[in-house]
């Protein structure tokens, strides 16, 4: 499984990379299928789309139900038995979506120990009041992930 995760990151770090681009902050995801095929792709597009939603978590997660409405399947917005892969430990509201869309399982890999919500400041894909819980599965390439935001943040300050 960890062989088949780190495969996974390297694809989320390629989108990480795309966001460049746009100088949107180096944030990528992916979702795979219940086989384990690449279904949908993002990467934050807050500043490409100016839109504060645009996390790469919410992009992945929107084309992956488009990508599974388009194949027809019958309950086309719950991502269940899909994987979320993720560059950097989802927010509060890519926490919630992650809940809402019922996607199992979470692979991260650094933690954001400001803003994380996923097991270091909050951990709401495993609230227990909520109706759903999420396996997590962190430090997958972290610091190959946490390289990544850091170069790109003292690029800013300078």
């Amino acid at each position: 499984m960890e062989q088949e995760q780190t495969q996974w990151m390297r694809w989320a770090l390629d989108e990480a990379r795309a966001a460049l681009l746009t100088d949107d902050v180096p944030i990528g995801a992916v979702v795979i299928s219940p086989t384990g095929q690449l279904l949908s792709t993002g990467r934050n597009e807050r500043e490409a789309t100016a839109d504060p939603t645009a996390h790469a978590e919410v992009v992945a997660i929107r084309n992956a139900v488009k990508a599974l409405q388009a194949r027809g399947t019958d309950d086309g917005w719950r991502l269940e038995d899909c994987t979320l892969v993720v560059t950097l430990e989802p927010c509060a509201m890519c926490a919630g979506a992650i809940v809402l869309s019922r996607i199992p399982r979470l692979v991260f890999g650094a933690w954001d120990e400001k803003a994380g919500a996923c097991g270091s400041v909050f951990d709401i894909v495993r609230e227990p009041r909520l109706n759903h819980w999420v396996e997590v599965y962190p430090r997958i390439l972290e610091d190959e992930c946490a390289d990544l935001l850091r170069d790109f943040f003292r690029a800013r300050r300078r």
